[in-house]
């Protein structure tokens, strides 16, 4: 991390570039506690980030025995593999972090927009409070589950040969734990430094003076663009499609204004629920053209000056609705963007005037000076989406053109299989025992954005079909993680051995989350909204459209009956629940006996009366 030393010659077991999470799989040593053989818990939660750590806190908090499996070597999730150079939030503190009052009240930032470093020291923070490590197996990665019926608990395997059990399946490996690396011709060759933005070793590199490159501009490439810029002595950024970043607005923070605004906190956290995408800001009630030509310039210069995703979420009603409305937005932003870029060139690939595509229905990344750092001599940005890579060999890599580019470092900033890629490399299997990556090879399939059907006891967070990448992460985890610990709570109270989602509520689901994205702009292009970029991949909407009030609304509501589930009881409150209805049975059919005679006696009186 930062104090290890920099290196300008990677070694070669660094050369070689990560593909897959089973290559981080250790098999500890001591058998014992998380680690043992055979172990048979209550849940097993995969992934120790955001997700991994509420549940297991909610879990534990009410009683039940859970563990955490976690491919990387400690707390953070993704924090522990994105550390490639600039890696940082784009989501401000407090929003970005746990509503936890025992941690919050004495932890303080450096900034408004922590780096990787920052974050893990965070992580270290919270299992400092509280004690999380004590029930995490790290670097520990599942590779087959199966259901089983009878005993009604999940069959866990991971890839140091372990098999665990749990009556509970938590997922929560998010929307990157499955990177995507293009299948190029002689990438195995190159002889340089070429890794995958989220597979970075924690030692720095020294790029001063050498041949660098980005392959890709989502936010990892702007970055790692804008980190590398400055000191390299050469850096080729290829992209395919402009990033319509936004401006960060990155700042320090002191631990007195942190302090004199924590009682405001817990108002904080609720308001994040409330808003459409878990921020501190929300859509104006208002729509594009109510403003004349004058007021809606400033509108959106008050929006720019506001910094972060101000000018995205906090826009007019209708920007992710109507695509004349959105044009004005993408307009004013071109505007603002090129002012930045004195290369033409560069002007005309980096923010063309011709919109590429509507903006903020790809998700916009943060930037510092990446336009500046761009714009320098030594920097030059090839569109690829006119002259493709085509392949690598030992010195770089070739474009279809012909035109070599000698390298001596490769970022490949690619991106994921988004959203479904880290639920489907798991070797997931239903009671039907069809795998879960056949199942939706064709298109993801959910209820809830929390539950499969055919995969009894099983909830997965931050993934398909929740507000996810239209949302702030710890936002949307803790409104489902309250619901999960809310159903296996309320499950154990009555007796369940398991619920499954019905192919009826899940289909229901399914069409509610087109209607949803088809109301917006968002199917008029592939992002990672409708699928990602993954060749053969479906282009389908995979995040809930309607913003967080609306889906926490829509999730509790189910919860009141169980609608949309096949609920099996375990036997002991089978055998009760049947004595329960027989008992019931034969009150009511005394009742009914019961009542014909008061209801006779009744009439022989009156009768009686009325002779």
């Amino acid at each position: 991390m930062g104090g290890s030393p920099a290196v300008s010659v990677p070694a070669p077991e660094k050369r070689r570039y990560k593909t897959s999470l089973t290559e981080y799989s250790v098999r500890n040593t001591t058998n014992a506690g998380p680690y043992a053989d055979n172990l048979d818990v209550d849940a097993i939660i995969v992934g120790g980030g955001f997700s991994g750590i509420f549940m297991l806190k909610s879990l534990r908090e009410r009683g039940f025995n859970a563990y955490i499996f976690e491919a990387g070597n400690d707390l953070g999730g993704t924090w522990r593999f994105n550390c490639y150079p600039g890696a940082r939030v784009d989501s401000a503190v407090p929003i970005y972090e746990f509503s936890f009052p025992e941690v919050y009240e004495k932890w303080t930032w450096t900034t408004n927009y922590p780096d990787y470093k920052e974050i893990r020291l965070y992580f270290d923070y919270v299992d400092k409070v509280l004690n999380i490590k004590k029930n995490c197996s790290f670097q520990t990665v599942v590779t087959a589950a199966n259901f089983d019926k009878d005993e009604g608990k999940w069959v866990v395997e991971t890839a140091d040969g372990r098999v665990s059990r749990a009556k509970f399946l938590i997922l929560g490996s998010g929307f990157s734990a499955k990177r995507y690396i293009p299948d190029w011709p002689g990438i195995e060759k190159f002889q340089g430094f070429l890794q995958h933005s989220s597979f970075w070793p924690d030692e720095e590199l020294d790029v001063k003076g050498k041949r660098c490159a980005v392959i890709g501009t989502g936010a990892s490439g702007v970055q790692i663009s804008q980190e590398w810029a400055p000191s390299a002595g050469k850096l080729t950024v290829f992209q395919r499609t402009p990033n319509l970043t936004l401006p960060m607005g990155k700042k320090p923070l002191s631990k007195e204004e942190q302090e004199y605004t924590k009682s405001l906190y817990p108002r904080l956290f609720e308001m994040r629920e409330r808003s459409f995408a878990g921020f501190l800001y929300d859509y104006i009630e208002k729509n594009t053209f109510d403003d004349n030509p004058e007021e809606r310039e400033a509108f959106y210069q008050s929006l720019w000056d506001r910094a972060g995703f101000a000018f995205w979420l906090a826009n007019y009603k209708d920007l992710l609705y109507d695509g004349k409305a959105n044009t004005e937005a993408y307009n004013f932003w071109a505007k603002k963007t090129r002012e930045r870029i004195t290369d033409a060139k560069k002007r005309d690939v980096l923010a063309p005037l011709e919109m590429p595509h509507y903006f903020g229905i790809k998700r916009p990344c943060l930037e510092q000076r990446y336009y500046e750092e761009l714009d320098r001599d030594t920097v030059e940005v090839v569109d690829v989406s006119k002259n493709p890579i085509k392949e690598f060999d030992e010195t770089g890599l070739i474009l279809e053109d012909g035109t070599h580019y000698d390298l001596d470092f490769i970022a490949i900033a690619t991106g994921f299989d988004i959203t479904t890629g880290g639920m489907t490399q798991m070797g997931l299997k239903s009671i039907d025992s069809r795998e879960l990556s056949s199942d939706w090879k064709v298109a993801a399939n959910t209820y809830l954005g929390t539950t499969v059907a055919g995969y009894p006891n099983m909830f997965h967070m931050y993934g398909p079909h929740g507000p996810t990448l239209l949302s702030n992460g710890p936002s949307t985890v803790e409104v489902q993680g309250r619901w999960i610990a809310d159903t296996i709570t309320k499950m154990k109270r009555q007796g369940i051995k398991y619920i499954n989602a019905t192919e009826d509520a899940t289909k229901t689901w399914k069409n509610h989350i087109n209607e949803l994205s088809d109301l917006t702009l968002m199917p008029t292009t592939r992002s990672t909204y409708m699928g990602g970029s993954v060749p053969g991949k479906a282009f389908e909407q995979v995040n809930y459209a309607g913003g967080i009030p609306k889906y926490k609304d829509e999730i509790r509501e189910v919860l009141k009956t169980w609608k949309g589930f096949d609920v099996v009881m375990e036997e002991t409150a089978q055998k009760e629940k049947e004595t329960t209805n027989v008992k019931s049975q034969v009150m009511y059919d005394e009742g009914v006996s019961m009542d014909k005679e008061i209801g006779m006696a009744q009439r022989m009186t009156i009768g009686d009366s009325a002779a």
